[in-house]
């Protein structure tokens, strides 16, 4: 019992902090339109992913406290860096402090040039779904429609993803 009870629970714990069943992007051919999700850089300025309309957009939600996302956050950097004309990825961090807990991780993690956000007023990340584990991603494609989403921390699925998202017309 101990041991089924291990193998459920391990796996949960490694690849993303937080259980739960997290839902897809739901029919292909119909993909949900998520470009009124907002969120707020540093300044408080609050912004929608529909700002970003004809780019691809990849969105990494986590939290200073969660060991896979900070596992993650260097290749979310490396990727927000080369970002430009034709994507865009927004780091979104859900801690319950907001600013108050990112400044102070952003400038002990400084050498990681991470620019962060967090959920912005009114909608904020409500059209994407329940999100029930973190680190999730989310790639939104040129037209404001979730393309795809996962939980958990997987070296380079992120850089695949955006690679075929940025593929599509």
């Amino acid at each position: 019992m101990l041991r089924r009870l291990v193998l459920i629970v391990l796996p949960a714990l490694l690849l993303g902090c937080g259980l739960g069943r997290d839902e897809g992007p739901g029919d292909p051919s119909g993909r949900k339109r998520v470009s009124h999700a907002t969120f707020a850089d540093v300044s408080g300025q609050a912004r929608t992913l529909a700002e970003f309309g004809g780019k691809v957009v990849l969105i990494d939600v986590w939290a200073t406290w969660c060991p896979p996302c900070r596992k993650s956050l260097p290749e979310v950097a490396s990727l927000q860096k080369r970002g430009g004309e034709d994507f865009v990825v927004l780091a979104v961090s859900v801690d319950k402090g907001g600013w108050g807990d990112v400044t102070p991780f952003l400038q002990a993690n400084s050498s990681l040039g991470l620019e962060a956000h967090v959920p912005g007023p009114g909608e904020g990340l409500k059209p994407f779904g329940s999100i029930t584990a973190i680190p999730t991603t989310l790639v939104v494609d040129r037209q404001g429609r979730l393309r795809e989403r996962w939980s958990g921390y997987a070296p380079g699925r992120a850089e695949q993803a955006l690679a075929a998202a940025l593929k599509e017309p």
